[in-house]
């Protein structure tokens, strides 16, 4: 992931299209383990969660991920 998000800063944009399903996955099991913790009646959805992090990441400026732990 690390090599991706670095090819994906310089330029290659190829490498996105290969980052986007990882990154997806990563976020799902998050969310899941997350929404297990919920109360019992809760309305939140795991894919609604995944989305407002999506949102949060895309819409940040001029972030300059280093490497898979500062994204």
């Amino acid at each position: 992931m690390t090599e991706l998000l670095l090819r994906w800063r310089a330029g290659d944009q190829e490498c996105l299209n290969r980052l986007l399903p990882r990154v997806e996955g990563e976020l799902r099991r998050i969310a899941h383990r997350y929404m297990r913790m919920e109360r019992h009646g809760h309305t939140l959805q795991t894919t609604a969660l995944i989305n407002e992090a999506y949102l949060k990441l895309v819409n940040q400026a001029q972030v300059d991920w280093q490497n898979r732990c500062s994204f």
